[in-house]
């Protein structure tokens, strides 16, 4: 396995062909609480995959025992002036735009809290393993704030509106089995087991075009709450993009002659 440490509490890494990049909270003691240092090393993090062509999927994860994430770390900001505060804005909303605009697809393998900002990290993803352990929320008003990692508008994309307004409304924390049920996560595993599955799943995805991968995904954010003709017309652009791509002759002629694509990625 190859690790690249981006500042203190961000790890990525690699394992085999290096397709499937882990990008690693490492902020154990604090639960990945994301203050200042660790939000700039998520965001450098980001910026250094999406510029990697070899990365096909990118697996978000902790090596915190009892957390995902617990979001922003609330003893930094205690001490914070105003004016600190707004300087610290952009860097905040590059560590969760990062992950939001990765351009391979991603999985949050989430186990024990994953609360404010550590749910929006899950959220940015677009598919979330969490363990029976897990339990999220976004209780960002008890503390007199909102949901500002964008969890006010991702929410409400994968749970309908009215739903979203009763999570964010009442601040309430969920255990996963709820979680499953509400569609906040997309499935659940026995405990310990977040990081193996959503690995395994990425391994899945990254056997397939790399191509192919980007531009699936890319029609797929952009469409969405298109209305039906706007949303066909991206993807028809996106598939401009993969119907001459080398990756497409490959797959075509490896699936004829009855064995496994080389993708070149081009």
């Amino acid at each position: 396995m190859s690790e690249q440490r981006f500042g203190e509490f961000v790890a990525v890494r690699r394992e085999g062909d290096g397709h499937v990049a882990e990008l690693a909270m490492d902020r154990p003691k604090a639960m990945n609480a994301v203050s200042t240092e660790m939000a700039r090393s998520i965001g450098a993090a980001c910026a250094a995959l999406a510029a990697d062509p070899s990365v096909r999927v990118v697996v978000l994860t902790s090596t915190a025992e009892r957390a995902f994430c617990v979001g922003a770390d609330l003893k930094e900001r205690n001490s914070l002036s105003d004016a600190e505060l707004v300087r610290q804005r952009p860097t905040t909303r590059g560590a969760y735009g990062g992950v939001l605009e990765l351009p391979v697809p991603t999985i949050a393998a989430v186990h024990g809290f994953a609360l404010g900002g550590g749910f929006e990290l899950a959220l940015a993803c677009d598919v979330i393993v969490a363990d029976e352990t897990a339990v999220v929320g976004l209780p960002e008003v008890s503390v007199g704030v909102i949901p500002g990692g964008g969890g006010t508008q991702l929410l409400p994309r994968r749970v309908g509106a009215a739903r979203a307004a009763e999570l964010i409304f009442t601040a309430r924390r969920v255990e996963a089995a709820e979680a499953l049920s509400l569609g906040l996560v997309d499935s659940v595993v026995a405990p310990g087991q977040d990081r193996a599955e959503a690995l395994a799943l990425g391994a899945r995805m990254a056997a397939n075009s790399p191509v192919g991968l980007r531009a699936a995904k890319r029609a797929l954010r952009l469409g969405h709450g298109m209305d039906l003709s706007a949303g066909l017309e991206i993807e028809d652009a996106a598939w401009r993009t993969v119907a001459f791509s080398g990756d497409r002759a490959e797959g075509v002629a490896a699936f004829n002659e009855k064995r496994k694509p080389n993708w070149p990625g081009e």
